[in-house]
């Protein structure tokens, strides 16, 4: 949802005032263009050569006037360091962005979802195929960690428009402290000669001298990190670059063998022979925070920070002496609220993406003294969703595989582990986490034993927006990103059986589900009300626990409607699996086919979610097969805020009966006659009620 009214704006301006405190720390003269101890150019120190203008002393292109920025981005690790770089680019920018994006396909599979469902205005992305370029590159040996990828910026030329005449290239792992507008400016500083420009390497690196026979590429001094760059697309083809960077690479290769630092130290040796071609940029704009750096020199004589850069392979945990204070910088923006960024450029036309104008007019349309305001206005929020936000190892492919699909908050994160030991497959789970608490769940999950072993759990995080919990959209968030013919539609706070991982595939194979057989398997569902006890290995232990009061089948007490067509009598005895008949307000544990209908996400909070997707599967013909040999457990947990709503409101009750009869409307329009027993089996509810 875009934001509206003035509380969510007050977190920008929380942010702003943090961030003035830079201008506190790093005070002085105006920024230098280089480190000013080693000749380069025309031999003279780039202290002594220029200052860095001040932006007001800048000609700044026109508030509309887009500006193209390129990034390679590949894998897991790489998507989740994007979005820290594109947070603080946007907190500060003013003008219209394009983002030309070269990935892979695990990268383009992330950022593709995270940009639609971001929904910023005034910010076009185009996407590249890495594998084009892979060839190009792949002839060069590397050392650096980022394999082929961090040679791809020799390359951009080949794979970017050719209308394409300048673009700002940057690392995934540089963080901005003031507008990109004012670097796009520095182009016009360009000579007619000069195709890039760069900021001096902040370290000495490039002189040889860090340890005994090191031997370096060659460089103009110490040279210049590509960390970000300004490439004037057309001069550098009329430059030939492709061939210019080619000759250079083969004649240092004969000797050097590799390169150390991808593509800068390629960009460095043809730099060291034509030293026109470059443009020196302050040294603000990339200040470089690796485990040699000789930043210091730059940033505490700099009237304002720029851009930092993490070139270090240790990124955050690297050592210096204002490490925790440019740490604390990128972290500001790390656990920032992204959905602010979904800032109009006001008096700039066409800036909306797909769908956001749509949605605005709908939710303007909503009234705010309607008592059912906060169920219509969750319904037409568009959540940020980052699938795959961890590395994952998709399955291989088996014809009767299982994925446990389910979704979750922070106040259930303590369950994962003890369900990543009952569950040996696939699952896919959707979290609902501020920005904030996706990078505690990070490291919750990076030093847990348990949970990081487990590379076939992806998890996918629904950034939160809006005070009811989106239940369904986040269960069709994990079912849509399960990989597996089939999932098991489970819930968090449930553990399955042991062995219910094999006993659903031998039982899916058994069925002849699929093609042969439209069905839904029962997975009967029971609970404890102790915190601690011990979980049955089997059927005959789950009855003993059952007749000695320790389990009882699930909401007995309080929902037994909910489960009573699985009809738990039958179960006890049961050697095969039988069929049962849908009765109203059924909402067991199935495991269905993974193109099964989605849920419905007009049912946001608590109530009635599972029941109208068992209605629409009935709907659609599915049959109910119980398992005579499966069960899972649920765990006994604080109520939800939710639930606790539900009990106490009866303005959310009412709220709820009003998403239960539009449901039922809309099932009337698709099916027919053959919803009238849904809506019978309502109003008797209603009477009962």
């Amino acid at each position: 949802m875009l934001p509206r009214g003035r509380p969510r704006a007050m977190g920008a301006v929380v942010l702003l005032l943090l961030l003035l405190v830079v201008g506190f720390f790093l005070f002085g003269r105006d920024p230098e263009y280089g480190l000013g101890t080693t000749a380069t150019l025309d031999e003279k120190p780039y202290g002594s050569r220029n200052r860095s203008a001040s932006s007001s002393q800048l000609l700044l292109p026109s508030k509309c006037e887009m500006l193209h920025v390129a990034i390679v981005c590949a894998g897991y690790n790489s998507s989740r360091e994007i979005i820290t770089l594109m947070k603080s680019l946007l907190f500060y920018r003013k003008n219209p962005l394009h983002l030309h994006l070269i990935t892979d396909a695990i990268a383009r599979n992330i950022l593709e979802t995270l940009f639609r469902t971001w929904m910023v205005p005034a910010v076009v992305v185009s996407f590249y195929d890495a594998e084009e370029l892979k060839p190009l590159v792949s002839w060069i040996p590397n050392k650096h960690y980022s394999g082929l990828y961090g040679l791809m910026k020799l390359v951009l030329p080949s794979i970017l428009p050719l209308s394409l005449a300048r673009v700002i290239v940057l690392d995934t792992d540089v963080t901005f402290s003031s507008d990109i507008v004012e670097l796009w400016a520095l182009f016009d500083r360009f000579s007619d000669k000069q195709v890039v420009g760069l900021v001096e390497n902040q370290s000495d690196w490039y002189l040889g001298n860090l340890w005994k026979n090191h031997r370096p590429w060659p460089a103009l001094g110490r040279g210049f990190n590509t960390g970000v760059i300004l490439l004037w697309l057309d001069r550098l083809q009329q430059t030939g670059w492709e061939q210019m960077w080619k000759l250079t690479a083969k004649r240092e290769l004969h000797t050097l063998t590799a390169t150390s630092l991808a593509d800068q130290d390629i960009f460095n040796a043809v730099l060291k022979e034509h030293p026109n071609l470059v443009h020196p940029l302050p040294c603000v704009w990339n200040v470089q925070l690796s485990d040699h750096t000789l930043a210091e020199r730059c940033y505490l004589e700099a009237a304002d920070l720029k851009v930092i850069h993490w070139n270090s392979p240790k990124k955050l945990r690297v050592k210096n002496k204002h490490a925790e204070f440019f740490r604390n910088l990128h972290l500001t923006f790390l656990g920032y609220d992204g959905k602010l960024l979904r800032r109009e450029l006001f008096g700039c036309p066409n800036q909306f993406p797909p769908g956001a104008e749509q949605l605005q007019q709908a939710l303007a349309q909503l009234d705010e003294e309607e008592p059912c305001f906060e169920f219509r206005q969750q319904q037409l929020t568009v959540h940020r969703v980052h699938i795959t936000f961890l590395p994952h190892q998709p399955p291989p492919p088996r014809p009767y595989d299982v994925t446990l699909v389910a979704q979750l908050s922070m106040d259930r994160l303590q369950m994962l582990e003890a369900l990543c030991r009952h569950w040996p497959g696939p699952m896919s789970l959707a979290l609902y986490l501020t920005d904030a608490e996706a990078q505690q769940f990070l490291h919750f999950v990076e030093t847990s034993p348990v949970l990081s072993a487990r590379k076939d759990v992806a998890y996918h995080v629904v950034y939160q927006d809006g005070p009811l919990y989106p239940v369904n959209q986040l269960r069709n968030v994990a079912l849509a990103q399960a990989l597996t013919p089939y999932v098991f539609l489970s819930d968090i706070d449930f553990l399955p059986a042991y062995s219910l991982y094999d006993y659903l595939r031998a039982s899916i194979e058994q069925l002849e589900l699929g093609s042969r057989r439209k069905a839904a398997l029962v997975v009967p569902a029971f609970e404890t009300l102790h915190y601690r006890f011990s979980f049955p290995n089997s059927k005959a232990e789950l009855l003993t626990l059952l007749d000695a009061g320790s389990l009882y089948t699930f909401r007995y007490h309080e929902w037994p409607q909910g489960h009573l067509s699985t009809d738990y009598s039958r179960w006890r005895e049961a050697q095969a699996p039988y069929r049962v008949q849908w009765s109203a307000d059924y909402e067991p544990y199935v495991v269905v086919p993974r193109d099964c209908p989605r849920y419905d996400p007009r049912f946001v909070g608590f109530g009635w979610n599972k029941v109208a997707h068992i209605i629409e599967l009935d709907a659609q013909e599915y049959e109910f097969l119980v398992l005579p040999e499966a069960f899972s457990i649920h765990l006994p947990h604080a109520p939800s805020l939710d639930i606790s709503r539900f009990r106490s409101s009866s303005t959310y009750r009412n709220c709820l009966q009003a998403l239960k009869e539009e449901f039922h409307q809309d099932l009337s329009r698709r099916y027919g006659s053959a919803a009238l027993k849904y809506l019978t089996a309502l109003q008797q509810s209603r009477s009962r009620a």
